[in-house]
């Protein structure tokens, strides 16, 4: 029988800061960046300094499942797929990428609301300037 790491600790560790960084989503590109964001932190938690995690090392997929795709380089890196295929690691990030995706798909649906958010701090924000407030 394998022994399977876990890092459940590790997410609840970065879940309650995810959560609301994506809950602020204003955009589709701020839930796909909040993921990656969320995704790396976690890994560099894991990982400690082992290995060097880049912005384009996991990325948020709209189609398929799972909604995340993990780099071809990260999956050449032995001390990453060694951790990688014997924990749960997949699941977790498969959580993150299905609530970002939920966000993202939600964002999707309805960007007028996104659009009048920042219309309207836009224009407080001239409003405010008129006014003598920095």
């Amino acid at each position: 029988m394998i022994k399977q790491l876990s890092f459940t600790k590790y997410e609840r560790k970065i879940l309650p800061n995810f959560r609301q960084m994506i809950s602020k989503a204003e955009s589709t590109e701020d839930a796909k960046k909040f993921f990656v964001y969320t995704a790396i932190e976690l890994f560099e938690n894991i990982f400690e300094e082992k290995i060097d995690f880049e912005y384009e090392d996991i990325s948020l997929m709209q189609t398929g499942d799972p909604h995340y795709k993990v780099s071809k380089r990260l999956l050449s890196l032995e001390d990453f797929t060694s951790v990688w295929n014997d924990s749960d690691l997949p699941v977790i990030i498969g959580h993150l990428a299905e609530s970002a995706m939920h966000r993202y798909k939600h964002l999707q649906k309805y960007p007028e609301k996104t659009e009048a958010k920042i219309k309207g701090r836009i224009g407080r924000s001239a409003a405010a300037k008129s006014r003598g407030f920095k």
